[in-house]
């Protein structure tokens, strides 16, 4: 669709943009990312024809850009430029229906339904169809922002190229208007090519990226190939660390601030935990880097409260989690501070204990009750309706982990309990054979994140070995006052 050759060109006699090739397909959205200063806007330039070339060729549709007209070119490609200047007032209609011009014919051209459809369907696109009447200088900037791309739109040229097409824009405006780019490429065929300031919003939704550094490429991609650590990291000189957007298999990208202040060495120690019969806590002045299958605030995140709650055998609602969030409010925990967890066992009898090594120490905490205990080889075997979970374990780490030793320190704890479950001949009661967990067990692992580096935490390393004695260990402890407290014989 469009093809672009060694290229270069600039201000007067000054290269900024040096011998860039690359192409894009009918329908593809190419972003163009870059530090301030790199030739990204320059180069749109360039492309659109607003600047001449030095160097190279523009293709479009296998012809040299500069064989069409003026008319001709912008009934093939739309410019959204990154300013824009309106000396005389028009209404946002009017505004948006300029970019019908390359379309018109004749001194006296006559306004077609067509024109008409094509500047309705972009003002609905755009979400401005409320100011249509409106003068164009009393909207807001983002509001201004909208009835440019609207005009671009209505031009329906086959390429689009937008330069920051989301400036001034607040989020929902910024979601809205690149789900409408988006879409059009799709829905329509039609080839854009944007730069972006933002590497996430580029990430998100451009089908490719083109990143520039000092006027040349520096990688060109998909998203995952070119929003790398090392890759950003060089060519904005900045510390970032990337991971994958949560809905999304795109990368999204995360500031790592050089100007913070370390964190203040601190330890968790057994004397902060709370044991009662509704529940155990663990409070803690600074938060923990925290991994969990908890109910509330699963997954990764940083949080200074901890709660294990106790709840009856028959416990019964309709939202468990919006139950669990109404408890922890009424018991004054902090939402977003909290990691939250239910069990049907009677929390008095949680076991907790410390466990030292020559790095440091790991605290365990293990609720343990084994009356739903399951073989999870055997499950598939299985048709009776669960009742809520038992079996919950915490492991806090004074310590500091990397994003894989969390996830090893949750197997090796979970290999720990299964082999605590084996040690006390716990059966699974529907098939009669050894059990390795209970239907809805849950698992936390938390670092203090400062002291020593602890890379792994796999069963043979330090950590791994401390995790795993110190999880069998409480575990059998606990199975052991679940069994008393039934009157069960041990």
């Amino acid at each position: 669709m469009l093809h672009v050759t060694d290229l270069s060109g600039g201000y007067d006699k000054k290269t900024i943009v040096h011998n860039i090739s690359f192409h894009v397909n009918k329908g593809e959205v190419l972003g163009i990312l870059g530090p301030n200063g790199s030739g990204k806007s320059t180069l749109l330039k360039i492309i659109s024809g607003i600047l001449p070339k030095q160097t190279g060729s523009v293709q479009i549709d296998g012809q040299d850009a500069g064989v069409y007209s003026q008319k001709e070119f912008a009934r093939k490609v739309a410019v959204l430029p990154q300013l824009h200047a309106h000396a005389f007032s028009h209404t946002v209609k009017d505004t948006v229906s300029l970019g019908r011009y390359p379309h018109q014919s004749g001194l006296f051209s006559t306004w077609s339904k067509e024109d008409e459809r094509a500047v309705n369907e972009a003002l609905a696109y755009t979400g401005i169809t409320r100011y249509k009447d409106n003068a164009i200088e009393l909207l807001s900037g983002g509001e201004q922002q909208r009835v440019f791309v609207a005009q671009a739109l209505a031009q329906e040229a086959p390429i689009l190229l937008l330069d920051e097409p989301t400036n001034h824009l607040d989020i929902a405006h910024q979601q809205q208007l690149l789900d409408t780019i988006r879409n059009h490429a799709v829905e329509k065929g039609v080839t854009v090519i944007s730069v972006f300031h933002d590497i996430n919003l580029a990430s998100l939704y451009c089908d490719r990226l083109l990143l520039m550094d000092k006027g040349q490429i520096a990688k060109i991609g998909n998203p995952l190939d070119v929003i790398q650590d090392t890759v950003i990291g060089s060519v904005y000189h900045a510390r970032v660390k990337t991971q994958p957007h949560p809905e999304l298999a795109k990368p999204q990208m995360t500031l790592l601030p050089d100007t913070i202040e370390e964190m203040q060495p601190f330890i968790v120690q057994k004397e902060q935990f709370t044991i009662s019969a509704n529940h155990v806590s663990l409070k803690v002045k600074n938060p923990l880097k925290t991994l969990s299958s908890a109910v509330h605030n699963p997954g990764m995140g940083w949080y200074r409260e901890f709660v294990n709650r106790h709840v009856d055998a028959d416990y019964n609602a309709v939202d468990v989690k919006a139950e669990n969030e109404a408890y922890l409010k009424q018991n004054g925990y902090h939402l977003t501070d909290t990691v939250g967890m239910m069990t049907a066992v009677t929390t008095e009898h949680a076991e907790v204990e410390q466990y030292s090594g020559d790095f440091g120490t790991v605290l365990i905490m293990v609720t343990a009750g084994v009356g739903n205990a399951v073989d999870v080889s055997q499950s598939l075997t299985r048709d009776r309706e669960e009742r809520i979970g038992t079996i919950n374990t915490w492991v806090i780490i004074n310590g500091h982990l990397p994003d894989e030793a969390f996830i090893q320190a949750m197997i090796t704890a979970t290999e720990a309990k299964t082999k605590a479950m084996h040690t006390e001949n716990i059966k699974d009661p529907l098939t009669d054979t050894t059990a390795t967990g209970t239907s809805t067990d849950s698992l936390l692992v938390a670092a203090t994140q400062v002291g020593e580096h602890l890379p792994y935490a796999g069963p043979i390393t330090p950590l791994g070995k401390l995790i795993g004695h110190g999880v069998y260990d409480c575990t059998i402890r606990a199975i052991k006052a679940y069994k008393r407290a039934k009157g069960w014989t041990t």
